[in-house]
């Protein structure tokens, strides 16, 4: 029987912030084993290099810390090469590297005396040509009293470890061990069951969250996504006690949040996902209504979640397997991404945790997000996402004008996608159904999806022919038929200008559009600090380009008068479009003047709301179509 791949990490320094990781091999290549690093983490399309981090590496030949020392060479930026003694009988190999962790992020590893948290990318190595082989990892407490009341949170499987407790774990291979993040500490912890399985939520960091309205809350929303994917199968099973990976592809599930003063962030896996928020966004007790911060971050669980099956089994084709060493590339990640941000927020209304008129105004911030961006224009979702790896998570001053969101306005192509195939089928069709011939044909079989696997299930699923609709709407920038899908299912969308440089949309505005079009916009984004206002982007077509101004530059008096802290907002107020002013800016270390002719603003903000002339025009059908789109009529009590 092969032997499985050993591994050990110890939080040796907490506070050097120093993992030591080791890794045995039995049987290591006699022509010397190569040995590597992940370049970047899936679910998150930037090589980060994590190899960087590795502050010392050396081999010894046998087993744990005993032998000989064995040379190790680098061959690249992440991938060493250990030969062993041609004068010794070869055996068994351990790499042992001291990994810095610092990076409080859901993507890598992070460690001091209040805690720790790792991804396998960022301190697992590879074994090259041994990847499929088992890998048992030992766990092992920080040496140190202090230390004392620190767990472990993991999805990993425990071999030789008692709950929430270090010791041995295992998995089938080198792909699952990396697929399941860790945190140590002294956290808060509590678990819920949704469909017959526990799911363990996991706080660090100072909160004074309402843990049962928490878990209440959660709870509806993996239960009804759950149901999405696996219909009254899911029910039946918990209902009879049987196994959950009988219907659900993982029998526990790991929340593990960080709570922070400000962050925002999460990353899926296969049985559990990391998130970062800010703590203020939790839910309090006491709280009455949810306020937007934790509807918020209800919107991120739901979104991690709903990876579990989309991306993390249901995946391109270009990710089965992933190649760790270098960029993957594929024109799907607006399905990923955007099919996932657009059902993140439509499962919180269909279990009940968003009203109506609350989901229709995160839309409508979706719209308006998108007529912001002039780089719509530009850049098509299906090249939004193959260049993902050098342009998306590489935003620069210029990124507004030159690129969209796969996030953004691939949630928006999969709002019409679903809404015309709702409306061509007379709701007897749904982009749920797609979603549900995905898993069965690719979730479940660990196929991958083709470049164009999707565009064929949706036409197979749903008889219709969508060539033209999949090429404007994802493969060429023309503008998304919003307004007339939504109308349709008897919602309206309006568009008005914005009311200051904060507003993000989604409601009507109290002011009337006569008011709004005389609020001049100088057409830029940025900042105040220390009496000036820094350029962090100026928009194609606004006033500040077309005077000269760029991103980087401070602007530190308009007409004479020194910035205030009002920033852009204030030095608009009694200014109206047409309007010159006088703007002294410092580019670099050289004071300019820039004469800017301000301009109308663009109605780019939007707003939604349930159209009732149209339900009356149109009769019963088109509310049934939207009761049937937001399953109105299948929604839990809020």
């Amino acid at each position: 029987m092969t032997e499985p791949i050993r591994y050990r990490i110890i939080p040796k320094s907490p506070e050097a912030h120093l993992f030591e990781v080791s890794c045995t091999v039995t049987d290591p290549d006699p022509e010397g084993q190569c040995f590597a690093l992940p370049a970047w983490i899936p679910g998150s399309y930037l090589v980060r290099d994590f190899a960087r981090h590795v502050v010392t590496i050396r081999a010894r030949s046998g087993l744990g810390r005993g032998g000989e020392a064995l040379k190790v060479t680098k061959l690249d930026k992440h991938t060493w090469r250990v030969v062993p003694d041609a004068t010794k009988p070869s055996g068994p190999v351990t790499v042992t590297c001291e990994v810095y962790a610092w990076d409080l992020s859901v993507r890598g590893a992070h460690l001091d005396a209040t805690h720790g948290f790792f991804n396998g990318t960022s301190v697992f190595l590879r074994v090259l040509g041994r990847e499929a082989l088992r890998c048992e990892v030992e766990i092992v407490r920080p040496a140190g009293a202090r230390y004392r009341r620190w767990e472990v949170a993991t999805s990993l499987r425990r071999c030789v470890a008692p709950p929430w407790g270090f010791g041995l774990y295992d998995t089938a291979d080198y792909d699952e061990l990396i697929d399941h993040p860790v945190e140590m500490g002294a956290f808060t912890r509590d678990t819920f069951i949704a469909r017959g399985v526990p799911h363990d939520v996991v706080i660090t960091g100072r909160h004074r969250a309402d843990m049962p309205r928490l878990l209440r809350d959660m709870k509806a929303v993996c239960e009804t996504q759950i149901d999405f994917f696996h219909g009254p199968a899911a029910i039946r099973s918990a209902r009879r006690g049987t196994p959950a990976s009988a219907v659900i592809p993982f029998d526990k599930y790991v929340f593990l949040v960080t709570a922070v003063g400000d962050g925002y962030g999460g990353l899926e896996h296969r049985a559990s996902t990391a998130l970062m928020c800010s703590r203020n966004d939790l839910p309090h007790a006491g709280m009455k209504q949810a306020t937007e911060g934790y509807r918020t971050f209800l919107g991120l669980v739901s979104h991690e979640y709903f990876h579990t099956w989309n991306v993390k089994r249901i995946k391109p084709a270009a990710f089965t397997p992933y190649d760790l060493d270098r960029e993957n590339y594929t024109t799907l990640l607006w399905a990923f991404e955007g099919i996932t941000s657009y059902y993140d927020d439509l499962m919180l209304l269909r279990s009940g945790l968003l009203s109506t008129e609350q989901y229709l105004e995160a839309l409508g911030r979706s719209v308006t997000q998108l007529l912001r961006m002039p780089g719509r224009r530009k850049q098509s979702l299906a090249d939004s996402s193959f260049d993902a790896w050098n342009k998306y998570y590489r935003q620069d001053e210029n990124s507004p004008n030159a690129i969209v969101s796969y996030y953004g306005k691939g949630s928006l192509a999969a709002l019409c996608l679903d809404l015309y195939i709702r409306e061509r089928t007379q709701g007897r069709k749904s982009l749920d159904d797609v979603m549900r011939a995905l898993w069965k044909k690719h979730g479940m079989t660990g196929i991958g999806v083709e470049e164009d696997g999707f565009e064929r299930i949706a036409e197979a699923v749903t008889r219709l022919r969508l060539g033209r609709q999949f090429d404007a709407w994802l493969r060429a920038t023309a503008e998304l038929p919003l307004k007339q899908l939504l109308a349709t299912h008897g919602v309206a969308l309006g568009l008005r200008a914005a009311e200051s440089a904060t507003d993000k949309g989604g409601k009507k505005s109290s002011k009337d559009d006569g008011a709004l079009r005389a609020r001049p916009e100088l057409g830029v984004r940025g900042s105040v600090a220390a009496g000036e206002y820094k350029l962090t982007h100026v928009i194609d077509g606004g006033a500040a380009q077309a005077a000269g101004l760029s991103a980087g530059d401070a602007i530190v008096a308009v007409d004479g008068i020194r910035i205030g802290s009002g920033g852009v907002d204030a030095m608009l107020a009694t200014r109206r479009p047409g309007e010159t002013m006088e703007l002294h800016a410092f580019r670099r270390d050289e004071l300019m003047t820039f004469n800017v002719t301000l301009k109308s603003p663009e109605a780019d903000t939007a707003f939604l709301a349930v159209d009732a002339a149209a339900d009356r025009a149109r009769g019963s059908e088109t509310r049934r179509l939207r009761q049937h789109w937001l399953h109105l009529a299948k929604r839990r009590k809020a």
